[in-house]
């Protein structure tokens, strides 16, 4: 009995150190989980901090940036914010992670909204029609950046870190992730439109003359002009409307807009570069097709400078069959 009662104390203690052993190993896995989960995200956030001053960055000093280049970099903001957004839908959150994962989704699904929205009113905002609506678009989508930034540090990094604390992690706490900087300066739409109004995009100087005059336009190969002009197309093809712009001035003029206007629906182009002295043209699809007898209203934006706009515009009569 005795022996018995010696076996099966040792069978107990045997089965109780592997009970224990097993708990530590969980128990350490978990914890590596929760490390590597909490290192993720401070990756992505510290290289979210990096997209954040390049944005607001050159939205302060643009330097001599063109409205083509500054737009491209904007894009190239928001493509890293895409990235960062699908990089946090990826992430698998252990143990009591599941809160603060679907807060820190939050958080970037915001971001990567707001920089989308921005991103796609940042030419128009730089141009002249319209600008003023993209400009307040655009301050609009800093309030949706502070949202974000409030979600973060009230909820997903408190929540992160505690998950962290009460498991005897203390060397990986998740590190603060203010995008939007300078407080609510960039909530205010003067404070976006003077940074905007910095960029150059157009002339290099505005000194010298500069103007730009329409040139020919044409649909499909048919010039327009004071006759009334039938074009006939095949069946469900859609007109395209060619624009030729002339630079009458001295300097060279950036991102020339053109405007068309057909039955009340404004069908906008963009010339990228046009040298004093040289022409460029547009080809503008007009979609929805017309039919029937139609008023075509071309005008190219004024230029920096520009003194003279009366030959921007014409009124074109098209019958279409």
């Amino acid at each position: 009995m005795l022996r018995r009662g010696l076996a099966l104390g040792g069978g107990l203690v045997l089965l109780i150190l592997i009970v224990l052993g097993v708990k530590g190993c969980l128990d350490a896995r978990a914890n590596r989980e929760l490390s590597d989960y909490a290192r993720n995200v401070t990756q992505i956030v510290e290289e979210t901090e990096q997209t954040s001053k390049s944005f607001f960055g050159k939205l302060a000093e643009p330097g001599p940036l063109s409205v083509t280049e500054f737009v491209t970099e904007v894009n190239a903001d928001r493509s890293a914010m895409d990235t960062y957004a699908s990089r946090v839908d990826g992430l698998s959150a252990p143990g009591d992670m599941g809160r603060a994962q679907s807060s820190l989704e939050l958080t970037y699904e915001l971001r990567s909204s707001a920089m989308d929205e921005i991103a796609d009113k940042m030419r128009t905002a730089l141009g002249d029609r319209g600008a003023a609506k993209a400009t307040a678009g655009i301050a609009r989508q800093m309030q949706k950046l502070l949202a974000a930034d409030v979600v973060y540090e009230t909820v997903v990094r408190p929540e992160i870190n505690g998950v962290l604390e009460s498991n005897g992690i203390d060397d990986s706490d998740v590190p603060k992730s203010p995008f939007l900087p300078d407080g609510t300066k960039w909530l205010d739409e003067s404070t976006v439109g003077a940074a905007l109004s910095a960029i150059s995009g157009g002339s290099a100087e505005t000194s010298g003359i500069h103007g730009l005059g329409l040139g020919a336009v044409s649909i499909d190969g048919s010039e327009l002009g004071e006759e009334t002009a039938t074009i006939s197309g095949e069946e469900e093809a859609t007109p395209e409307l060619e624009v030729t712009v002339e630079n009458l001035g001295e300097s060279t003029e950036n991102e020339v807009g053109v405007t068309v206007s057909v039955n009340g629906e404004e069908l906008q182009g963009s010339i990228e570069t046009i040298g004093a002295g040289e022409s460029s043209s547009v080809s503008i699809p007009l979609v929805p097709v017309p039919s029937g007898e139609t008023t075509l209203e071309v005008s190219v934006e004024t230029v920096p400078g520009e003194a003279v706009s009366e030959n921007n515009e014409a009124a074109y009569t098209v019958v279409f069959e």
